[in-house]
């Protein structure tokens, strides 16, 4: 049976990626920041702060202010009812030994698929005038980088024993061709992710892994906005048809949740 792991999955694409993946029959394996009760491990604390529960969904035009909502990501449910929560473990990506203690939780178990969606977004309405403070900086790189890449590191020896494949929940808003001239610490840090990615891709190349990383399209979330375009259903049904297709030949690549080529 497929192994599919996906970071920030109690809701938004991150969640609706576990429910199909689910429905194809396959074991999936979610995390988020607290875990469900069912699994966190004997004696966690609990977790107060921002959300990990998937990157911003973020519109088509980029040079605008971004979508109303809550300050910290982790991108809302669709308005449509859902299926009954999943047994999540819990992943803090503000611990950088977080992702080992995941991977010790998993033990030797191979890992067909890693989805690293989890992700935080606190700086929408900051101003270069008078925002962005250091420490902001430091916490989203954490969260958006740095426990994606710990995340992969952490769980490298599954991945090997599955012959697994990587997928980075990015953003378009990762691209330099179309700078928007705000949330500039989310910009970055998703251009970093890309960067991690792109480069983890031949890093890996020996080891057989893919890696692909992914723009999930503008999603009809508390993030993105009623009027946004697609459902977080449509936007996993298309980002598992990318992962079905991430192989060897098409690794590092940068897609849209559609397949069209993304610009760097």
């Amino acid at each position: 049976m497929t192994h599919v792991v996906i970071t920030g999955a109690s809701r938004g694409v991150g969640r609706a990626l576990a429910d199909l993946y689910r429905a194809r029959g396959a074991r999936v394996t979610g995390t988020s920041r607290r875990g469900s009760p069912e699994g966190v491990l004997p004696g966690s604390p609990a977790q107060d702060g921002p959300a990990q529960d998937g990157p911003a969904q973020d519109g088509p035009a980029q040079d605008g202010p971004a979508q109303d909502g809550p300050a910290q990501d982790g991108t809302a449910q669709d308005a449509s009812p859902e299926p009954v929560a999943p047994v999540l473990l819990p992943l803090d990506l503000t611990d950088p030994a977080a992702p080992a203690a995941l991977a010790e939780r998993l033990g030797a178990d191979p890992i067909d698929l890693l989805v690293c969606n989890a992700g935080m977004f606190a700086d929408r309405h900051d101003t270069v005038a008078g925002g962005y403070p250091a420490p902001l900086w430091a916490e989203e790189f954490q969260v958006n980088v740095t426990g994606a890449f710990l995340t992969v590191q952490a769980l490298l020896p599954q991945l090997r024993a599955g012959k697994g494949r990587i997928a980075l929940i990015s953003s378009q808003m990762a691209s330099d061709a179309a700078p928007g001239g705000n949330a500039l610490i989310y910009r970055a840090t998703k251009a970093a992710l890309l960067n991690l990615g792109r480069n983890l891709a031949v890093a890996l190349e020996g080891d057989g892994i893919a890696v692909g990383i992914y723009h999930p399209g503008w999603v009809r979330t508390d993030m993105g906005g009623a009027g946004a375009a697609i459902s977080a259903s449509e936007s996993a049904e298309g980002l598992a048809a990318r992962f079905d297709a991430l192989s060897p030949e098409t690794s590092g690549a940068f897609l849209t949740w559609d397949g069209r080529p993304h610009a760097h």
